[in-house]
């Protein structure tokens, strides 16, 4: 029974699932990168003032 689920799998769901895969992969790399550019930023400030 289990077997069967994964041949009634169509190609627009397996799209599906990666295109989701893929938007949460760049929306997390977005939001790291803007993470590590606002803590350089603030390093940066930190330093101009000492």
């Amino acid at each position: 029974m289990d077997s069967e689920l994964f041949y009634n799998i169509s190609l627009l769901d397996l799209l599906f699932v990666a295109a989701i895969a893929l938007l949460v992969a760049v929306s997390g790399g977005v939001l790291y990168l803007s993470t590590i550019e606002w803590r350089d930023r603030r390093r940066q400030g930190r330093d101009k003032k000492m």
